[in-house]
């Protein structure tokens, strides 16, 4: 047997152009399906385990879907804030503690998201580098974030204007970097963290004054002194700077509870707290949703699979038109290879003999195919998340 194996290997050796095809389609018809089932188990790991660590959530009546994947995964899209008022409430019943979450802006692309710090101790998120926030106009990177804008603790991070025309007078805000988080393979590692009142700052609803004026410097855009005067004309872009010098000079006006939040991610004591709590809110007239993640993420979920079973029916298709083609690429190659086969049999070899070496051919390239897939799967296997998370759930 092992001279079929032999001559097939010679055989697909010399044809090697034709056999690389062959390897290629079959790798790849092998590898397609495992790929897209390996990226939607991910996928489902990552927003199931987000969203169990996740017990209540309280946001804006509406999408439960885009208040999710707001307040969870920092999704580009803002549902309508609520106010601080609405976490002083859920604190006040005494079943449940708050953390308010607020995200908004986007700094160089990635998401500046507004927390206290008991958010950071909710999702054991530790700095690698640095130390954790401390004071107004700091803010701490996650992992990729960090990475990705090529910063470090002591570097600092001007915030992107939402308008540069705006005349509303709100400034850029040049944050000081303190430190890195440790990797935590969630959401988190793409996030800009900052305090409410740091992202309070940046809305413009708090200002430090230097004598009567507003606290401002040159962008680093800017070369050279420029005379206040244009500054405050408008004509550069300046940014706002809080220092230990000028801190105690900024504060902020009207009510605090009045003040935005994208949404409350609430922590009952107990289950019978986490029902009492629900009860609070089935008012479908109320502004406010308290929402369970985990339902509203299972839903989605379920959606997506159900795309899952498409592709899965569309590769089946596709596969068997593909394993038809490489059987009329085998059948043709016989017809061409009469000569060849004549020969063989001139030589005294049988029927059988020619049905094993065309088997033969074929157990050596399905074997090629396993060893390519073999070696396709662990990239992909070791970079489904990062995938995931960079492309699906960005």
């Amino acid at each position: 047997m092992h001279h079929d194996f032999y001559l097939a290997w010679r055989y697909l050796s010399h044809h090697r152009t034709r056999t690389l095809i062959l390897v290629a389609c079959l790798s790849l018809l092998a590898i397609l399906p495992l790929a897209l089932h390996c990226l939607l188990a991910e996928g489902e790991n990552h927003m199931i385990a987000r969203a169990q660590s996740t017990p209540l959530l309280l946001g804006t009546r509406g999408s439960a879907l885009d208040l999710t994947l707001n307040a969870l995964y920092f999704n580009t899209t803002n549902p309508t804030p609520i106010t601080m008022y609405e976490a002083e409430r859920i604190g006040q019943t005494g079943w449940a503690d708050p953390l308010p979450i607020y995200v908004r802006f986007r700094v160089r692309g990635q998401p500046l998201v507004g927390v206290t710090l008991d958010y950071f101790d909710f999702r054991h998120l530790v700095p690698a580098q640095g130390a954790m926030l401390a004071m107004l106009g700091e803010c701490v990177l996650g992992a990729d974030a960090a990475n990705h804008l090529g910063l470090k603790p002591g570097d600092s991070l001007p915030t992107t204007p939402e308008n540069l025309f705006d005349l509303s007078g709100v400034y850029p805000l040049k944050l000081h970097v303190v430190g890195v988080l440790a990797k935590a393979h969630t959401s988190d590692d793409q996030a800009v963290f900052i305090d409410l009142q740091t992202a309070w700052v940046i809305e413009g609803l708090g200002h430090g004054h230097a004598g009567d004026k507003p606290i401002t410097q040159v962008s680093g855009l800017a070369f050279g002194q420029a005379d206040s005067s244009l500054a405050s004309a408008g004509k550069l872009i300046t940014y706002t700077e809080i220092t230990p010098e000028n801190m105690d000079t900024f504060h902020f006006h009207g009510d605090p509870s009045s003040y935005p939040i994208s949404a409350v991610i609430a922590l009952p004591r107990d289950r019978k707290s986490a029902t009492l709590l629900k009860g609070r809110y089935v008012d479908n007239e109320a502004s406010v949703q308290l929402i369970q993640p985990l339902e509203t993420t299972s839903s989605l979920l379920d959606t997506i699979f159900k795309v899952g079973i498409l592709f899965d029916g569309v590769l089946l298709l596709v596969g068997s038109a593909t394993l038809l083609a490489l059987g009329l690429v085998f059948a043709l190659s016989l017809r061409l290879r009469q000569r060849e086969l004549q020969t063989i049999f001139l030589l005294g070899c049988s029927r059988a003999k020619v049905l094993r070496l065309v088997t033969a051919e074929i157990m050596l390239i399905g074997l090629a195919s396993a060893m390519v897939c073999l070696i396709l799967a662990v990239p992909v296997q070791n970079y489904a998340g990062d995938f995931v998370r960079y492309f699906v759930m960005p």
